[in-house]
């Protein structure tokens, strides 16, 4: 039995399956970890939903930002962007099913000494912090006030965390620090709009897994989100975008050995494999 984590796959089928055949996945044995963002910008959405859905018990997923933006689209709370790919989910006939099932995924998992949040986890949080107000966010995904939170989710305000927020800003903080963050302060200010590399991060901003003293710094934390910064391997940090949407590679890492896998995403190339 092995367990593979996968980067932001985001439609793009293909390489995903060949990355399957190249791990040599066995659902009956083994165990997927995806980092969110499965779906939107790529080819092939629906396709990459209801596989990773039929692959029931064998995949645990977090939500990316825009696993929630299908489900804002959905409930007509936003408008489609001009380079969103999501009209085949729309349109499905098995298009309840498929939302109702990525409602119901987690926005953290945590496994031991691992811990897999699509983007990140703000500096004060420790694990035991961050899981709690995940729970807390995931049963509001679940509730049949869903709509409501669909209605208050998007915002960059407030951008940092206080013990003291409430109800849908408190719900929006924990969703932004977990899906759309990469660079904070010393005390937590996120800012949303950097997506470029780690030598031209604004003066001030650091990336949130660099920042001293995080307070979940002895956990190995799975993440994606920020294809600008590449794969990253560390002692507490494997970060695994690395850009297949934009001609990249998708990139699979076998937890037990940290062994890595990739397969080229820019047409022709065929597959590459990491020793």
């Amino acid at each position: 039995m092995a367990t593979f984590a996968i980067g932001d796959l985001q439609g793009c089928y293909q390489e995903f399956q060949e990355l399957l055949e190249l791990i040599r996945f066995d659902p009956a044995e083994d165990k997927l970890w995806l980092v969110g963002d499965i779906v939107n910008r790529g080819p092939d959405s629906l396709a990459v939903l209801r596989f990773v859905r039929g692959l029931k018990d064998a995949a645990i997923m977090v939500l990316g930002n825009h696993d929630l933006h299908l489900l804002m689209v959905a409930e007509r709370c936003v408008n489609l962007h001009r380079n969103d790919t999501l009209n085949d989910i729309l349109d499905a006939p098995d298009r309840d099913e498929l939302l109702h099932w990525l409602r119901h995924q987690k926005l953290l998992h945590a496994d031991g000494n691992y811990v897999m949040v699509h983007a990140g986890l703000l500096p004060s949080w420790s694990v035991a912090q961050a899981s709690l107000q995940a729970k807390i966010v995931e049963t509001a995904l679940r509730s049949p006030d869903f709509h409501e939170l669909c209605r208050h989710m998007y915002g960059n305000q407030p951008d940092y965390w206080d013990n003291g927020l409430e109800g849908y800003e408190r719900l929006r903080v924990v969703i932004n620090a977990m899906t759309r963050m990469r660079v904070c302060t010393a005390d937590g200010k996120m800012d949303f709009d950097y997506k470029g590399l780690m030598q031209d991060i604004p003066a001030g901003y650091l990336p949130w897994f660099d920042m001293p003293n995080r307070a979940s710094r002895e956990a190995i934390i799975v993440c994606g989100h920020w294809s600008a910064l590449g794969l990253q391997i560390r002692d507490n940090l494997i970060a695994l975008d690395t850009g297949c949407l934009w001609g990249g590679s998708l990139t699979a890492i076998r937890l037990e050995d940290r062994r890595i896998f990739q397969v080229s995403c820019a047409a022709g190339e065929g597959i590459r494999h990491l020793q």
